[in-house]
């Protein structure tokens, strides 16, 4: 039975995967959760938590928001960190752009289908709604868009179930975070 080590940044990046991993990963796989206090304490911690962990077929996969950082720089930071520990080969990093509740504006149906709105859907045809990863505020604007209905942890946790991972996303981070974990089972 292998094993998938998620380190997050925070817990609603937990509860976001805990919506979409039953989609994406065996059944048997065994899925653990470390959630970090902050993109800071995730790089401290990163090295040891991944060296340290002992168990046979274990796939580790490091998210954090790219916020206002440079992504490239923000991951290549995190490929250094992961090299320390000479897992890389069983490592996936992935950064949301520029937050996680981009990966929800890239799927106003989940959103509307999540929070029990309606009227967002449509919504997604608007130009700001096309590349969601290119909004700098993206919790601000869900928030707005949701009239203050959407909060981080719950919203997180009843959007997650809703998403779809058939490609049909509009953020290309979520995107490219579901094809990563499906490459990493399918070997």
């Amino acid at each position: 039975m292998s094993t998938l080590v998620c380190l997050l940044e925070e817990r609603s990046a937990e509860a976001m995967l805990r919506g979409i991993l039953p989609h994406l990963i065996p059944e048997d796989c065994e899925t653990v959760y470390i959630p970090f206090e902050g993109k800071q304490d995730l790089e401290k911690q990163l090295v040891r938590k991944i060296r340290l962990w002992r168990k046979p077929d274990t796939w580790f996969l490091v998210l954090r928001d790219q916020d206002a950082g440079d992504c490239i720089a923000v991951k290549q930071n995190l490929q250094e960190l992961v090299r320390r520990t000479g897992k890389e080969d069983r490592t996936l990093i992935r950064i949301a752009c520029h937050e996680l509740e981009s990966f929800y504006l890239g799927d106003l149906r989940a959103v509307e289908e999540g929070l029990g709105l309606s009227g967002l859907a449509d919504r997604q045809k608007r130009k700001k709604y096309r590349m969601p990863d290119a909004l700098s505020n993206a919790c601000q604007e869900l928030r707005k868009l949701t009239q203050e209905s959407y909060q981080k942890l719950s919203g997180s946790e009843r959007i997650a179930p809703c998403l779809r991972v058939d490609g049909s996303n509009r953020s290309a981070s979520f995107n490219a975070l579901v094809q990563g974990i499906g490459r990493m089972f399918s070997r």
